[in-house]
């Protein structure tokens, strides 16, 4: 169990501007429990990278509902009419 003491310190360094969160800071971060952490990663494609942290960027766009598959197939060509 995390004492209460560290998981203060522990949200203060989630919250500043780390670019890759160890999972228990991204659990803190993103204010999930473990369950609901793995299953929004799963629905939205977020994935730990080599060294087994979680890139922000990628937390961030979770939490605001963008999922990467939407982004890759969303191609970026304007249409013209003909």
């Amino acid at each position: 169990m995390i004492k209460r003491d560290d998981l203060l310190i522990m949200r203060a360094i989630a919250l500043c501007f780390k670019p890759f969160l160890k999972p228990e800071e991204a659990l803190i971060y993103c204010n999930l429990g473990r369950t609901q952490f793995a299953k929004n990663c799963e629905e939205y494609g977020v994935y730990k990278t080599n060294s087994g942290y979680y890139r922000k960027e990628d937390i961030d766009k979770m939490l605001s509902g963008e999922t990467a598959a939407v982004q890759a197939a969303t191609p970026q060509v304007k249409l013209r009419a003909a």
